[in-house]
């Protein structure tokens, strides 16, 4: 039995208790409500607040870039960028690997817009995590970070792996869309660095890649993140607690015009602030691993962006010229920078035609998504090498994605297409890298769809389907397609007033001596009985410089 002091002091430690509980309770309630009728100004400046920690170091970094932009060569203005000049090496490289590794391989569904999606009330990813984790305000995108172990991440392998595919440079994502660094940032504590893997992946990635005499680069998303999580403001989430703000970002609202280009139809909210931790961020990874080649997403041509955009560019060519004998290369897409300034990238796209200007397409080997998921589906090794042929004919390079699982291995689907990929080029590499596009890129049927995200729409080649590249005193035609006749026609080549007159042809990857026959019609090739090499094939041709 209690006595009446005892159970008083009972009822009031339980009164005490239930009171804690409730405002515990109404606190955990409050952090996670729909914050998405909030002020923009006021949403962006909790996120400033979250991130102040690291305001000194900031602006010791964009203090820098300025006082590099006053010494070099290159201002932050696009008269003086334009003056740019793409550096030989990555024209006669024309193959690299681009890498899509983050926490988003650990829920692996879907795809790697998986951390916004998951907020997405009434997405399928929306249904898919709560049903396997359960509700986005007691199941976060943060709650994959200790997931996300990469306990077998061996770069010395991955590297070993790009140079037998033929590569000859690598571009791993440094930071994607979700705010999370795989690098080790002085601006952030959500890095693989300091949770998850803990270690600096990028940084021992560089190491690895360069030891194999490959090139390497990095590709920021960061400055997307800016509203890549704002679907979580609208519903019950973690998305809405200021204890992470710091990750998640001010997660505006993306204002977009779907019906407009990607740049002109953005009015989304972005703070001065916001612009210049992505110029910091930028800065950063240009003054940790001097990357040879820097790659973004469509973003960066964002209204608000742009100012500091030409700083960044400035800083870059100028720091690169220190660290290297080159200018490095900067990737962007659709009007984010003046043509002349970089490197125009199409993603998951061709061209219809020769581009003066030199160009990129980034395409990933698996069909669904960047990222590793559990059931995506891949292009075969003909596909890609087909698709390289054609780009590089357009004077263009080739960027090709993997995505690793979440512990670091690469499936064994992408691997066999890589290593295909670099049995190919081990025999035909001679068509294809230092070349430069002949007078026309080809001839034949079959035309690419042109355009970004229509890669796989191109029909199969034929047998009259070829492609020029050229180098030194001669051109190469490579035939997309093994002619069961035994002789390729190549109507490019034919025989009229003016015309080179054909003094040799030979089959690369053979010693067979070929017979061959320029007329009105086209050069006339017999081929051997099989090809040197599986899919396409190449034919070295040399002219008499006499007939000139």
């Amino acid at each position: 039995m209690f006595s009446g002091r005892s159970l008083s002091s009972t009822l009031k430690v339980g009164i005490v208790a239930l009171a804690l509980s409730a405002f515990s309770n109404l606190h955990a309630q409050s952090a996670t409500v729909p914050t998405a009728s909030e002020d923009p100004n006021s949403i962006d400046q909790t996120w400033q607040k979250a991130s102040s920690k690291y305001d000194g170091e900031r602006a010791a970094l964009l203090k820098q870039v300025d006082d590099v932009n006053h010494q070099g060569p290159f201002r932050p203005d696009w008269e003086s960028l334009q003056k740019y000049e793409v550096p030989a090496w990555y024209q006669d490289a024309k193959f690299g690997i681009f890498i899509h590794w983050g926490v988003y391989s650990v829920p692996a569904f879907s795809n790697e817009w998986y951390p916004r999606n998951m907020y997405e009330r009434g997405s399928e990813v929306y249904k898919h995590h709560i049903a396997t984790y359960g509700n986005q305000d007691k199941f976060g995108y943060k709650d994959f970070v200790p997931m996300f172990k990469a306990e077998h991440f061996d770069p010395a392998a991955w590297a070993e792996l790009f140079k037998k595919s033929g590569a000859k440079y690598v571009v791993p994502v440094a930071e994607h869309h979700d705010g999370f660094a795989m690098y080790d940032s002085g601006l952030s504590d959500w890095t693989a660095a300091k949770m998850g893997p803990r270690r600096d992946v990028i940084g021992d990635l560089a190491k690895a890649v360069r030891s194999e005499g490959l090139h390497f680069g990095v590709s920021s998303h960061r400055v997307e993140h800016n509203f890549f999580l704002g679907v979580g403001r609208a519903i019950p989430s973690d998305v809405n607690d200021p204890q992470y703000a710091a990750f998640y970002g001010p997660a505006h609202t993306w204002l977009n015009n779907k019906w407009g280009t990607p740049l002109s139809g953005d009015f989304t909210y972005v703070s001065s602030a916001w612009a210049n931790d992505w110029l910091a961020r930028g800065m950063e990874l240009v003054e940790k691993y001097h990357p040879d080649i820097v790659y973004f997403d469509w973003w960066i041509g964002q209204a608000s962006i742009r100012p500091n955009l030409t700083r960044f560019a400035a800083f870059y060519y100028n720091c690169s010229q220190k660290y290297g004998d080159h200018v490095g290369v900067i990737n962007y897409k659709d009007y984010a920078m003046q043509e002349h300034s970089a490197v125009l990238d199409l993603e998951r796209g061709q061209l219809g035609d020769i581009r003066p200007l030199y160009w990129q397409t980034d395409t990933s080997v698996s069909n669904k998504s960047w990222g590793y998921i559990k059931d995506d589906t891949f292009k075969s090794p003909e596909f890609v090498i087909d698709q390289l042929i054609d780009i590089v004919s357009k004077n263009g390079n080739l960027l090709l994605n993997i995505g690793p699982r979440s512990d670091g291995t690469i499936p064994d689907e992408v691997q066999r297409v890589l290593l295909d990929v670099g049995t190919w080029l081990s025999i035909n590499g001679e068509a294809i890298y230092g070349t430069r596009p002949w007078r026309t890129y080809g001839e034949g049927p079959t035309k690419v769809a042109a355009g970004s995200f229509h890669d796989t729409d191109t029909a199969k080649y034929t047998a009259e389907d070829f492609r020029f590249t050229t180098k030194s005193d001669g051109i190469y035609a490579i035939g997309l397609a093994w002619p069961t006749s035994g002789e390729a026609v190549i109507r490019s080549l034919a025989r009229t007033v003016g015309s080179e007159l054909v003094q040799s042809v030979a089959l690369v990857g053979s010693d067979a001596r070929l017979r061959f026959e320029q007329s009105a019609d086209g050069l006339h090739v017999q081929l051997s009985a099989e090809s040197p090499a599986k899919y396409a094939y190449a034919l070295r041709v040399t002219f008499d410089r006499a007939s000139r």
